[in-house]
């Protein structure tokens, strides 16, 4: 993995710049080996969601968030330099706050 370029997507993703973060995510997964594909599609796939929440898109949101899900779930707690137990509780954190209409609290990763 172009470990620069996937540094440069979480610093992207934690300034909350989800569409950006995912562009660069999506050159890194291109390059990247199989065994490292699903991790940045579930990486991918939350910084969309968050994108479609950011334009009002709930129903978009959901849906990625739920594949997000299922692609990290195949990993380990930590992989490649990120907590992904956190991040997956904050994916949960973020289902159950689309489900009760309540704000949604951006993760950082």
């Amino acid at each position: 993995m172009d470990t620069s370029t996937f540094q440069r997507g979480l610093t992207l993703f934690n300034a909350r710049e989800f569409f950006d973060a995912h562009e660069v995510w999506e050159d890194v997964w291109r390059a990247a080996p199989m065994e490292e594909k699903k991790f940045l599609q579930g990486l991918i796939q939350v910084a969309v969601a968050l994108h479609h929440h950011s334009r009002g898109n709930l129903e978009g949101a959901r849906s990625l968030l739920n594949r997000a899900l299922r692609n990290l779930s195949h990993y380990p707690d930590s992989f490649a330099g990120v907590n992904l137990a956190a991040v997956r509780a904050a994916i949960a954190q973020c289902q159950q706050a689309l489900s009760a209409g309540a704000p949604l609290i951006p993760p950082s990763i």
